[in-house]
């Protein structure tokens, strides 16, 4: 009997990352990828849209690809060129993409993808938050169709773009904000976990020698900047994929979170409430601990399956 797949939709910044997540993904058998959209993040959204096309392009599946925001709802942009390279992905040569981008723009792309989609859909941003909190803000009636969300960003602890802030919430603090506020099955997979999701110097010469995708990644590897092949490279994207088809990896709890827009030294920082004490109902649930050797190996075992 064939297994009954999730259907999803990436917003995501490619991104080094990002593109070992998006690779899981694709090949995942528990997993529909009905839609890639793209972000104003790592790189600018010209860039992390032609990113996603040459992805999708190497993996062979024909996902669709449309372009979302260019810039924050508020704030000036700020990329993250400096971990991930002037392209967002140095490090291997991908032909020129042939694929066309999807006609519509992203947020009005998941509009669609959502309305046709026979069961609800599952809204997994690994980037910035700005097309999600369009996409509410737009199309409040189509939050019955969403199953939940499951984002890559955020902290109960410390920053990495801040001492606070994690860099996708920084990015786009007004749009987090709005995403937490939606009432949406929200579940953040934060820096406390993805911060410790780590692929060894071993793991990394493991996936180099499994297929094509292997050696692609092995040669982008090269040039993350967001950790070393010495102590070990953090997987941020990646945890939030894994956390939806394997969620005994982690430990989570259920909490009230906000995120500071205004602060001079805190914009971007998520406000969890890990106690309690502003005695609010819980709006998401937040991933605190992961168990990082079985991660890895299930990470070896998804990329196996790749082209």
């Amino acid at each position: 009997m064939n297994m009954k797949r999730i259907p999803i939709i990436i917003d995501t910044d490619p991104g080094i990352d990002d593109a070992v997540a998006i690779g899981v993904a694709l090949y995942h058998e528990a997993l529909d990828v009905k839609l890639l959209t793209t972000i104003a993040g790592n790189v600018s959204v010209d860039k992390t849209t032609n990113n996603a096309l040459k992805l999708v392009e190497f993996f062979g599946t024909g996902t669709p690809v449309a372009k979302g925001a260019g810039q924050p709802l508020c704030i000036p942009y700020e990329d993250a060129s400096d971990i991930h390279g002037e392209s967002g992905m140095d490090g291997y040569e991908f032909p020129e993409p042939k694929k066309n981008i999807h006609p519509e723009h992203a947020v009005n792309a998941i509009r669609e993808t959502i309305m046709n989609s026979e069961e609800k859909v599952t809204l997994v941003p690994i980037g910035p938050l700005t097309n999600i909190a369009l996409f509410l803000a737009l199309y409040p009636e189509c939050k019955s169709r969403i199953e939940r969300i499951v984002l890559m960003g955020g902290s109960a602890s410390a920053g990495n773009h801040s001492p606070t802030a994690e860099y996708n919430i920084f990015a786009d603090p007004e749009a987090a904000k709005m995403v937490f506020a939606s009432g949406l099955d929200i579940t953040m997979v934060g820096l406390d976990v993805t911060s410790h999701a780590t692929l060894t110097p071993d793991n990394v010469v493991a996936i180099r020698d499994l297929n094509e995708t292997g050696k692609m990644l092995y040669s982008m590897f090269q040039h993350y900047r967001g950790g070393s092949l010495k102590t070990g490279l953090k997987m941020h994207d990646l945890c939030a994929i894994a956390y939806i088809v394997k969620p005994e990896l982690f430990k989570t709890q259920k909490c009230f979170v906000d995120v500071e827009t205004a602060g001079t030294y805190t914009a971007g920082t998520t406000i969890v409430d890990l106690k309690n004490r502003y005695q609010k109902e819980p709006n998401a649930t937040v991933c605190l601990g992961i168990d990082v050797e079985a991660f890895r190996a299930w990470a070896i075992e998804c990329l196996a399956k790749a082209r």
